[in-house]
């Protein structure tokens, strides 16, 4: 660990996939377990090389035990636009920040990235032999080395015009991977419970990065739906809970979403995904309830509420109500009565969903949701000027022509 008041300089190698989330999660996360977000880099942008000032190598290993955006963290030795630029950066970095990783008692190998660009195996055998000036003691392990170091090349993001040389040149010492392979194994195609609107499994984790969810946290989904939002949050230790107005979605009734497949079986809901993936230890309960007219006592009950609101395309934005006089209240409706609905205007959900949301989130709690936004051709984003003057984060995700969706993250403090 750096001593107090230093930092150690690191280089994220970032995945070329939701290149909008990857900035804000890495800041919520730093922000989660400690850190602060310190680069000296000016822009990000669609590069997959961040270089990071972080206090210390645990912080480092959390974030990548979080992180679906980053692929791998390195500690940075040197870098340079050139090689010759490169050695002499690695001849400037302290000696004695190399020795424990380098002494004889120690087992390595070498490993070479390209981006953009792929080097045949002599060229790669030539980058590693030209690092021989380094104090490397220990004995060559290809299999199951004690320390990993890596040589990152950088052509630019341009396909079709790959230069000859690279724009940058990384070496470093391999730290830890990210979590990208979350993204397969909780895939909606594998899960047993889906729906016609069921979350992406990588931006279900990227929400659950920015709500900042973490163990024992208690998670609401207020517009649950198939509970993809709620597996996200269970997978890093959260108790998670939903309602949602549609009851066959709730009980896993009705006609199936699957090609092939007419009706719903009896066990698709959303407790089995969780036993599917041996979380549901994690499951509170999931109840039918409008979102419109929240059932709750008043007090703070939840960490973090994610969710994914209807926008009435493929999901109908629906709440209990009608338009004719509201006749006399019965004490007790039959158990086969079914509420009258009217259409639930976007603004209007949207506005009850801040105001439960201020009303049950803990001090510091965080809300984050998607929220649909029409982009006229050469203009910003229409997004209410209420909503922008609350909003700590805006990522924009472009879908179609003139129409897109950005995720919404708002932090509940004192003032």
């Amino acid at each position: 660990m750096a001593p107090p008041g230093i930092l150690n300089r690191y280089l994220l190698l970032m995945a070329q996939e939701h290149l909008e989330f990857r900035l804000p999660e890495i800041k919520s996360l730093l922000s989660l377990f400690g850190g602060q977000f310190i680069s000296s880099q000016e822009t990000y942008g669609k590069s997959p090389f961040w270089i990071l000032s972080i206090p210390s190598e645990d912080i480092a290993r959390n974030l990548m035990k979080r992180t679906v955006c980053a692929k791998s963290i390195f500690e940075l030795w040197g870098h340079g636009k050139c090689p010759e630029e490169l050695y002499s950066s690695l001849k400037n970095y302290p000696v004695e920040k190399m020795v424990p990783f380098l002494h004889s008692d120690s087992t390595y190998k070498i490993k070479i990235h390209t981006f953009n660009k792929t080097l045949t195996q002599e060229e790669k055998v030539k980058r590693i032999d030209a690092l021989e000036f380094l104090p490397f003691e220990g004995k060559v392990n290809l299999k199951k080395p004690q320390h990993v170091f890596s040589i990152l090349e950088d052509y630019g993001l341009d396909p079709n015009h790959i230069p000859e040389n690279p724009h940058n040149i990384y070496f470093g010492r391999w730290i830890a991977d990210g979590q990208r392979e979350l993204i397969e194994s909780y895939s909606v195609k594998k899960r047993h419970f889906i729906g016609n609107t069921s979350m992406d499994a990588g931006l279900s984790f990227i929400m659950a990065n920015h709500g900042k969810v973490k163990k024992n946290d208690i998670v609401f989904d207020p517009f649950v739906g198939t509970g993809g939002l709620l597996i996200a949050s269970a997978h890093f230790g959260a108790y998670v809970y939903g309602t949602d107005i549609d009851y066959n979605t709730v009980h896993g009734l009705g006609k199936a979403s699957r090609k092939n497949q007419k009706w719903r079986g009896p066990d698709e809901n959303i407790r089995a995904n969780l036993r599917q993936y041996g979380l549901e230890k994690y499951y509170l309960d999931v109840l039918v309830s409008d979102a419109s007219k929240p059932s709750w006592r008043k007090g703070t009950y939840f960490d973090a509420i994610i969710t994914d609101p209807p926008y009435g395309i493929r999901e109908s934005t629906r709440r209990t109500g009608s338009q004719k006089e509201i006749p006399k209240g019965i004490e007790k409706c039959p158990e086969s009565h079914v509420p009258v609905s009217l259409s639930y205007h976007l603004s209007d959900m949207f506005f009850d969903l801040l105001n439960f949301s201020a009303e049950t989130l803990v001090l510091g709690g965080r809300l984050v949701y998607w929220l649909p936004v029409y982009t006229p051709e050469g203009q910003k984003p229409r997004i209410h000027q209420y909503l922008v003057s609350l909003l700590t984060t805006t990522i924009m995700m472009s879908l179609l022509f003139h129409h897109s969706f950005c995720i919404c993250k708002l932090a509940f403090c004192k003032d």
